[in-house]
């Protein structure tokens, strides 16, 4: 069973992970999600739940502004062809529904079947902001405790300029 956003932030508590968790109405993409993110600080972020032409899967996380070109990231983090995940596949894998991708659900892939690809400019930023399984929250979080939460679920992401 994939953890609840409660159990999420449990165990980020049980790591000494100190997160804010704002509650907001529902944000399917990032222009709604400018719309109810207010004065949220940190950088916000979009997910990508990708698959390759070789059954690969990937999460590439970036900031919500970046735009990110699917025709190049192939080539940069060594994938076949991309193409978006399927609703059914990001359930099964991640645990969560389109509109709730985040790398929090890195918890539920017990089985390490996604690879992160992670932003690294917005991973030199301070604070950080993801959907803690939901698209009704936001939850804050600081770079480097979202590095030990990576550790904690035994993901090793690829961080580049994307």
């Amino acid at each position: 069973m994939p953890l609840t956003p409660e159990a999420l932030l449990a165990r980020l508590g049980a790591l000494n992970i100190n997160v804010t968790t704002h509650h907001h109405a529902p944000a399917f993409t990032v222009e709604q999600g400018n719309e109810v993110w207010g004065n949220i600080p940190g950088i916000h972020c979009k997910n990508l739940f990708l698959k390759d032409g070789k059954g690969r899967l990937w999460l590439v996380v970036a900031p919500a502004d970046k735009r990110i070109d699917l025709k190049r990231l192939p080539g940069a983090i060594g994938a076949a062809r991309l193409s978006f995940g399927s609703a059914e596949l990001l359930g099964e894998v991640l645990g969560v529904e389109p509109g709730s991708v985040t790398p929090f659900a890195l918890i539920n892939d017990h089985d390490h079947r996604v690879t992160p690809v992670l932003d690294s400019w917005m991973m030199d930023q301070p604070l950080l902001n993801y959907h803690p399984l939901r698209n009704d929250m936001t939850t804050t979080i600081a770079s480097a405790d979202f590095r030990r939460f990576l550790a904690a679920t035994g993901h090793r992401p690829e961080i580049l300029l994307l």
